[in-house]
């Protein structure tokens, strides 16, 4: 039993930037040195006493690649011993800046305050969620009131009324916040339940840094094996009689590189190793079979794969592979009782479903199910015994379609003409429904259940928000900007309906833009804080992302990776001469990969921003993929270049990369994070960001930098600790804006 709580899959892994470090090259020691900027910067309100920013010291570095020089003064902030920080020059320049942080927005508590308070009136405290059935059992995870983790339980699935929520005989299998007591950080993992029922494997981590620990539960005696695995990454998968399971494991470099088998009750050094992958540009997941009978080891990484199957009731058996890797061919496969099922990019980059005998399922035995199309994105697929489940996009806009076995296909139809939608948690392979989810920006995130026989959609749950929430009160939109060279590029719009479009309003965009990672037009319950004070919201969908089809990530990558940026400062444009906003009234924010998108639109058109949120930002492009001291480069290659062999990579990265793009003038205000265990975005790269930054700004608007000195790349992990973080980044944009009374 797979609840969906891993951090990884192969793609999921691929839509963030990732990094990890070893030991960087030696710098020359020098004292750490905290002093004042020649010019302070402004306080966020007249009234309040300013601080003074810390300012970081210099020490030479440099390296010279393609007879190019690179200048790195802040190298240092990269500390020595990583993963490890005990640095004491780091760990004191970023505990000063973190201060200063404080202290910036001290006279602005009552404001975080207020909307930390509206934000978290609008969750749910004993929200639940809808159950779902695996075998003999529901499954459901709920929170108490208050509580900041979920409380796992289950109950026996006989009876029609068990189908509808927990029973008299529901019991608790994992209880989140006793395992978070006394932690400042903590995730779970992965969670999954034996075929028998009665052995629960979970892991947990209490730093941020994702390198997750695994245990053994015995479900009926409450009682935890001795089985202990460490640095595991992702879900293990069980073999048929239970005896066993399949993990992956992460290296030194924070690369998921083996799967292991561990037998129970054997000391996890006797673990064999089932497949390694030793190419360092590739990731290895791993998964079970939607029939059940085979583990399927996924090895990818971000345009070529290869996949492996092991028969799950022989775990030491030996390895198949599907179809040999070959650069630029990704495919995915599942098991449907009596053949395979493949999802493939061999014919068009926006892939075809194939069907292949369980005997001989080479590329040459691949029959097509559904070709692919210019306007038809096939995203993924789920296998259940009787039809398949697919999830693709036409003309840009979610669809799922089920073809049966005769290959007959059909649409669910969803109620509205803008949204976002997808497959749910479906684990049963044998079942009469489908569970769906469902959101658009103005509709709160559903679930339903639609019936295969009679096609109808059963509303299961809409997300509630307590303190009110009128549908009527709000309008979306979705509209289209020029880009500069004629992309037309989809932007979805929210606000409420009284508030007016007439260039008056402030705008808040968000974009992404990398990894092929669409972000889709779905409701925010903490973006009706802005929308509530007159914001007008936007999502841009941009190139990078697969919004439109394989060809729009495409579009987004490699020697085209500027038209990302050159998208997002379009759509702001276009929002400016559209009357929804004017320059200077456009706060913006992304996180990651999207951090580097505003990182880049702030160097490249400044005046349009009236604030800027960069959260975990990859603005160090080129350092980055110039060091091979970060083992985790090489799979980066695919996606932005490789400037150690290609000089033109060099330049290109170089005349894009947020980091090595600042120069002498005014910017806007500015909020910027990073996480002490982030191996994705590690946390030099904003820290190094920063501290060049305020020797270069000649304006006096504020530039905080915040370091969660516990966490990683996700920030603060109880879901109300997160809420604070926002109500944080939104206090620093309206006070930005001048909106703070």
């Amino acid at each position: 039993m797979l609840f969906g709580v891993s951090p990884y899959s192969p793609g999921a892994m691929f839509s963030i930037r990732t990094s990890a470090a070893l030991r960087p090259l030696a710098t020359t020691a020098m004292p750490f040195i905290i002093a004042a900027c020649t010019a302070p910067e402004a306080p966020m309100t007249d009234s309040t006493p300013l601080p003074e920013p810390p300012t970081a010291a210099t020490r030479p570095h440099a390296k010279t690649y393609h007879g190019i020089t690179v200048e790195d003064p802040y190298h240092w902030l990269k500390d020595q011993s990583y993963p490890e920080v005990d640095d004491p020059d780091v760990l004191a320049y970023l505990k000063a800046e973190n201060s200063y942080f404080e202290a910036m927005m001290a006279p602005h508590a009552d404001l975080v305050e207020t909307l930390y308070q509206e934000i978290k009136a609008r969750q749910q405290q004993d929200e639940a969620g809808v159950p779902v059935r695996e075998g003999g059992w529901y499954y459901q995870w709920r929170y108490e009131e208050g509580g900041q983790y979920s409380i796992w339980s289950r109950w026996p699935a006989d009876g029609p009324a068990a189908r509808m929520g927990p029973t008299s005989e529901a019991a608790t299998i994992l209880d989140e916040p006793a395992l978070a007591a006394g932690e400042d950080y903590f995730q779970l993992g992965a969670l999954a339940v034996s075929h028998n029922g009665d052995l629960l494997a979970y892991s947990t981590d209490t730093s941020g840094s994702e390198r997750y620990r695994l245990v053994v539960k015995d479900l009926t005696t409450g009682e935890l094996l001795e089985d202990v695995i460490e640095d595991t990454i992702g879900s293990p998968a069980w073999s048929v009689d239970d005896s066993a399971f399949l993990y992956t494991v992460v290296d030194e470099n924070w690369r998921p590189y083996q799967v292991r088998r561990h037998r129970l009750g054997e000391p996890a050094d006797m673990d064999r190793v089932v497949y390694e992958e030793e190419d360092p540009g590739f990731f290895v997941g791993l998964s079970m079979s939607a029939s059940k009978r085979f583990f399927i080891i996924h090895t990818a990484d971000h345009v070529t794969s290869e996949v492996h199957l092991l028969p799950a009731n022989n775990a030491e058996g030996k390895l198949t592979t599907v179809s040999p890797r070959r650069a630029n061919h990704e495919y995915s496969v599942d098991h449907q009782g009596d053949r395979f099922i493949v999802r493939t990019n061999d014919r068009h980059k926006n892939t075809r479903l194939a069907a292949a005998p369980e005997d001989a399922f080479t590329e040459d035995a691949w029959v097509s199910l559904l070709e692919g199309g210019d306007d038809l994105y096939i995203r993924s697929f789920h296998a259940f015994a009787g039809f398949i489940a697919v999830e693709e996009r036409i003309d840009g806009l979610d669809q799922v379609r089920l073809i049966d076995r005769q290959g007959r296909s059909a649409h669910v139809k969803f109620p509205e003409s803008a949204y976002s939608a997808g497959l749910g948690e479906n684990p049963e392979y044998e079942t009469d429904r489908l569970r769906l989810r469902y959101t658009s920006m103005v509709t709160p995130h559903t679930v339903h259940d639609y019936h295969l026989g009679s096609g109808e959609l059963e509303m299961r749950k809409m997300q509630q928000v307590p303190s009110g929430y009128d549908r009527s009160s709000y309008v979306t939109e979705r509209s289209t900007a020029t880009a500069r060279d004629g992309a037309m590029v989809p932007v979805s719009i929210v606000r409420r309906r009284d508030t007016p479009v007439d260039g008056t309003a402030p705008l808040y965009l968000y974009g992404y833009g990398a990894y092929g990672h669409a972000i889709p037009p779905s409701f925010s319950t903490t973006r009706l804080s802005l929308l509530d004070r007159g914001f007008i919201s936007a999502i841009a969908h941009i190139r990078g992302g697969d919004d439109l089809g394989y060809h729009w990530y495409e579009a987004g990558k490699l020697d085209r990776r500027t038209n990302t940026f050159n998208d997002f400062v379009d759509v702001a444009r276009f929002l400016v001469r559209a009357g929804y906003t004017a320059a200077g009234r456009i706060a913006i924010s992304g996180g990651s990969a999207g951090g580097e998108l505003v990182g880049a639109a702030v160097n490249q058109a400044p005046e349009l921003w009236g604030a800027v949120a960069a959260h975990v930002p990859f603005v160090d492009v080129l350092n980055t993929m110039l060091d091979t001291s970060l083992p985790l480069t090489p799979i980066e290659w695919p996606e932005w270049g490789n400037p150690i062999e290609d000089a033109a990579a060099f330049q290109f990265i170089r005349s894009y990369s947020p980091y090595d793009q600042l120069k002498p003038g005014a910017y806007p205000p500015m909020l910027v994070t990073a996480g002490l265990n982030d191996p994705r975005v590690t946390y030099w790269e904003p820290a190094k960001y920063v501290a060049k930054l305020r020797t270069l700004k000649t304006d006096s608007n504020p530039l905080l930098l915040k370091t969660n000195m516990g966490a990683g790349h996700g920030g603060k992990s109880g879901r109300f600790d997160a809420l604070r973080e926002v109500a944080e980044e939104y206090a620093f944009l309206l006070t930005a804006l001048g909106m703070d009374e």
